[in-house]
């Protein structure tokens, strides 16, 4: 199988974690949306949907989805979403999309997130994918300087802007053996809006395509 077929699995997979007649976070990226693409044919069990980016939001509509803003909305019982690296744990980075302030809200909300990804995005140790940092432009240098003296190495991403209007930062070369500690430090950074790394609010599941077929991982 190559990648796009083993994200076409692990999302059809998801549709098994939909609970009937409820409203249903969505994600960002590439494999969301094959798992928007398969929630299609199950469209009618779905309440509506609350969206972590405009990309899914306007993919959700082309297929018939309510969205709904999520200050309307009171409970999110699953939040379905990729990641860019997954360890043991159930923390991850993501961010590689751009929606991780979104997705980090929508994750909160939810009383369950299910994580699906390809089995290239298990690592052991998470750090190899640069990690991504919203920021509020004029605050850019403060939170490179920042980041540089906790040992990464910041790059704007050219040419980019949020949903919320923020540029972001990919750091490379963080060391990152305590998850949880590095998002609060990097959270406490004037001008930074979010950091992705997941840790305090991890996965709570996650589908995992493979050549054998689709493994499921839970997080205590």
């Amino acid at each position: 199988m190559n990648q796009d077929q083993l994200k076409r699995e692990v999302a059809q997979a998801a549709l098994r974690q939909i609970p009937e007649g409820q409203i249903i976070g969505v994600g960002t990226g590439s494999t969301v949306n094959f798992f928007i693409d398969a929630l299609a044919d199950i469209r009618h069990r779905v309440r509506a949907t609350v969206s972590s980016s405009e990309r899914s939001t306007e993919r959700l509509r082309a297929h018939g989805f309510e969205v709904l803003d999520l200050n309307a909305v009171t409970s999110v019982p699953v939040y379905v979403d990729g990641a860019d690296e997954i360890d043991p744990a159930g923390a991850m980075i993501k961010g590689g999309g751009g929606a991780l302030t979104r997705e980090k809200i929508l994750a909160e909300v939810a009383e369950r997130f299910i994580c699906i990804v390809d089995a290239s995005k298990l690592v052991p140790r998470l750090g190899r994918f640069p990690l991504p940092v919203e920021v509020v432009p004029m605050a850019r240098e403060l939170v490179r300087r920042r980041l540089v003296a906790l040992g990464g190495a910041p790059r704007l991403r050219e040419g980019f802007v949020t949903d919320n209007g923020n540029q972001i930062l990919d750091v490379h070369g963080l060391d990152i053996d305590d998850p949880r500690a590095l998002e609060t430090r990097i959270n406490q950074i004037p001008g930074v809006v979010t950091v992705g790394l997941f840790a305090h609010r991890g996965a709570d599941r996650a589908l995992v395509g493979t050549p054998d077929g689709v493994d499921e991982r839970s997080f205590g």
